[in-house]
């Protein structure tokens, strides 16, 4: 157990030397992505956060011990300066810059000069700011690795080239960093300002409700009021913290500008906090030494905290960019290796097409797309809308009427014909065309939305490409639509050539004249009709050839001595004549003579005569518009299963067999390759960024450090997970020797 224990305290040391190494080699490479691409890998860091001559730039220099930051009495942090502090074992100090690789700094006052350069060329000479960082690294044996971002101050009044929103801007900035989980915030309040209103802790507050992530410094200790302290602030009494607070004595201007060195100052520090009783018994919390070790501490814990996380969004981001990668694929500059990607892109293009109108591919779940609509237009559309239709609606009694009588000619007719029942059928069978013909537009429309979700990603890269395809799909579908509407109007004028009243679903005969008699007679009216054995129907004035019986041009006899109408009213040319009768036997009687000079006059014919209407007339009507519904009924069912047939063959399953062959022939074509396969702008640009990105990460997931670090942590779990069970053993065993064996076999 005693051995245990003493790895396990020696574990937290080798995790500790292993995870912050790390964290600065992934923020070297992580830096070379840009905002977008390094989203959800922010790494554990600490920032530091101020108001303008808060005093950072100073508390930096003592962790550092060395001057090495420019200062001044306007605002001097103007770039985010990424500090990281690392400690070796040799006993020279030298800096390094990552825009500048394998070039070492020796002299602090060139480190601060190209600080002050590299933030003139991004924020300009006149206080200018800039968001782009500065990577900076100290080797140093007087350091501990710790990582820090000196953020720049907050201010309030623009000066020279600032822009009026300095503020606002500079809070966004810090805010960017401190936002994130992974950073530890250090809140620097200059002691001779009201610590309760302080800019830093402020915005912490805002990123870190609970504060448990954010460090307080109060620096300037030494020129507090007379008979004043913070000692209330470093216990924690008037803002709590979680992390505490660290207090501090910064070297002053004067300092500064007589080159006291950082040294001096930390001797002067130590002194004051041991001579001044306000500060007895606070010595874990005053001071830069006890500042420099609290900030190793409390980042090693919250970078071994969120290691294991770091590692999984790295490997998640990785997989994420290498599958567009994939898609972006690399840049073809031959004409042969053109021509491979462009059949590559037309066959998959087809491959999608059919796939989406056989819902094979991309399946929705809340909406139908691809085949699934065009299986609605048929039969939710296009067969109901049919159903739905009354093939008598359009057509009066009067009409039926008109067309009966018509029919016979200047005889008359002694059975119902069939002519006026054909003229109007086919009448009602042509209305059947339009619908058909719209159908087959609405699966036209269809399929160019379905070209236009094939491939969209791949076509994305070549706008010419993609504009050339539409066309030429949009035209091969164009020319399978006119095969298509010509099949139709076929199958209908195939209907209307044609009537076949001996279809079997057709009801004609004594079974259509049974249908008539009780919509239109009285009951009564049923016993003056009889049947001959021949199956022919015989009433006072109706006959009827059987169903099967003899195919004649007469349906059923009718009465020769119809009347007709006109506009004006009954022509009774009987009681003319009559009237005319009359007078000439007056004047014959009165002389004989007059009988050779009588005339009878006729009425003209009016220019419009329409058919009277008899009970007789009622069953016509009925039995022609029952033969009507009963073969329109025949016929929608045909067309109901010929038009979608049709459709399918002409249009759909042709543009499945045959568009592959289609776009090989308009657009593979060797003058053609370099037009077609040309990317945007955007396209080469992204596919750089993305290859830059997929390099970054690979080589992070690659980092030996990232592997030893989260073995070393999966050991220290291990070895305090073994000391967790070790000391309940003991307990148990103290108290009950039963349990502690049954504990242990249960651990084994």
């Amino acid at each position: 157990m005693a051995k245990s224990a003493a790895a396990a305290e020696a574990a937290p040391e080798t995790v500790g030397q292993a995870v912050i190494p790390l964290v600065n080699s992934l923020q070297d490479i992580i830096a070379r992505l840009d905002g977008d691409a390094a989203a959800g890998l922010e790494l554990p860091q600490v920032a530091a956060i101020g108001g303008q001559s808060s005093g950072k730039s100073s508390v930096l220099e003592a962790l550092v011990g060395r001057d090495f930051l420019p200062r001044g009495p306007d605002i001097c942090t103007r770039r985010p300066l990424v500090l990281q502090l690392v400690r070796h074992s040799a006993p020279e100090e030298w800096g390094e810059f990552l825009h500048a690789p394998g070039c070492r700094f020796h002299d602090f006052e060139q480190i601060k000069r190209e600080i002050q350069l590299e933030t003139d060329k991004e924020a300009g000479d006149n206080k200018g700011v800039s968001e782009k960082q500065i990577r900076l690294k100290i080797f140093s044996p007087n350091v501990l690795d710790i990582t820090l971002v000196d953020l720049p101050g907050i201010t309030r009044v623009p000066v020279g080239d600032q822009p009026s929103d300095i503020e606002s801007r500079i809070r966004t900035m810090i805010m960017q960093y401190i936002k994130h989980p992974s950073c530890i915030i250090l809140a620097v309040s200059p002691a001779n300002a009201d610590l309760a209103n302080s800019d830093a802790l402020q915005l912490a507050r805002l990123a870190d409700p609970d504060g448990s992530r954010t460090i307080g410094v109060i620096t300037k200790l030494d020129i507090m009021d007379r008979g004043t302290d913070a000692r209330n602030f470093l216990l924690g009494n008037v803002i709590p913290l979680k992390l505490g607070y660290v207090g501090l004595v910064n070297r002053s201007q004067e300092d500064i500008n007589f080159n006291r060195s950082v040294k001096d100052a930390l001797a002067f520090e130590e002194k004051f906090f041991s001579t001044l009783p306000a500060y007895h018994g606070l010595a874990h919390c005053c001071g830069v030494p006890q500042l420099a070790k609290k900030l190793n501490m409390i980042l090693l814990k919250h970078i071994t905290d969120m290691l294991p996380g770091l590692k999984t969004r790295i490997n998640a981001q990785l997989v994420a960019v290498a599958k567009e990668h994939a898609v972006y694929g690399d840049t073809v500059e031959s004409a042969a290796g053109q021509g491979v990607k462009l059949l590559n892109i037309l066959r998959k293009y087809c491959e999608a097409f059919s796939s989406m109108v056989e819902g094979k591919n991309r399946i929705s779940t809340d909406k139908l797309s691809g085949g699934a609509r065009i299986h609605y237009i048929f039969q939710s559309i296009f067969v109901k809308s049919l159903e739905e239709v009354d093939p008598c609606k359009s057509i009066t009694d009067e009409d039926i009427r008109t067309t009966i009588q018509n029919s016979g000619g200047p005889k008359g007719a002694m059975f119902l014909p069939e002519v006026p029942f054909e003229i109007l059928v086919r009448k009602q069978i042509g209305r059947l065309l339009d619908p058909s013909l719209q159908c087959a537009q609405f699966i036209y429309d269809e399929l160019i939305k379905i070209s236009h979700g094939c491939l969209t990603s791949e076509l994305q890269k070549f706008p010419i490409l993609k504009k050339r395809m539409s066309e030429v799909v949009s035209s091969f579908l164009r020319d399978g639509l006119r095969p298509a509407e010509t099949m139709i109007t076929h199958i209908i004028e195939m209907e209307m050539d044609y009537i076949n009243t001996s279809h079997p679903s057709f009801v004609g005969g004594t079974k259509v004249v049974e249908l008539a008699k009780h919509e239109v007679l009285p009951p009564k009216t049923s016993a003056s009709l009889s049947v001959h054995k021949d199956g022919t129907i015989v009433g006072s004035e109706i006959q009827l050839t059987g169903e099967r019986g003899q195919k004649s041009r007469a349906v059923f006899a009718i009465d020769a001595n119809r009347r007709a109408t006109s506009d004006q009213g009954d022509m009774d040319a009987g009681t003319s004549l009559t009237g005319g009768s009359q007078m000439g036997n007056s004047q014959l009687s009165g002389s004989p003579s007059s009988k050779l000079h009588t005339i009878i006059q006729l009425k003209e014919p009016p220019i419009t005569l329409k058919p009277s209407e008899t009970e007789q007339d009622a069953m016509e009507v009925a039995i022609v518009k029952l033969l009507i519904k009963s073969y329109y009924d025949v016929v929608r069912k045909s067309i109901e299963d010929a038009i979608p047939k049709a459709v399918m063959h002409f249009l759909v399953n042709h543009t499945k067999r045959d568009l592959h062959n289609f776009l090989i022939r308009k657009l593979y074509r060797e003058n053609l390759l370099n037009e077609l396969m040309r990317e945007t702008d955007e396209v080469l640009i992204r596919r750089q960024r993305i290859q830059e990105t997929l390099e970054v990460l690979e080589q992070a997931h690659r980092l030996k450090r990232l592997r030893r670090a989260t073995t070393l942590l999966d050991m220290q779990l291990g070895y305090q997970k073994s000391m967790d069970s070790a000391r309940i053993a003991q307990m148990a065993y103290t108290h009950h020797p039963l349990i502690a064996t049954v504990y242990t076999k249960h651990l084994i």
